[in-house]
């Protein structure tokens, strides 16, 4: 099973482009890709749930505590 990844609005970009530049192959979609912007944060937790996609985002105030890694 390969892994992807969503990019949330807040991640900054710089991290996203430096991950790609290191594993190319990576499928880590941008939130700009994705038509997040300005969505509220279930409404990219549904995006990601559909999209199969692991959600990467700096976001501890209002994403979920289950399974978030700080």
């Amino acid at each position: 099973m390969r892994l992807r990844f969503l990019a949330d609005e807040d991640l900054k970009h710089a991290i996203r482009v430096g991950v790609v530049r290191i594993e190319p192959a990576l499928d880590f979609l941008s939130a700009e890709s994705a038509g997040m912007k300005g969505l509220r944060d279930p409404e990219v937790l549904a995006l990601a749930a559909r999209e199969g996609r692991i959600l990467i985002s700096h976001d501890f105030e209002s994403m979920p505590g289950e399974g978030v890694a700080k």
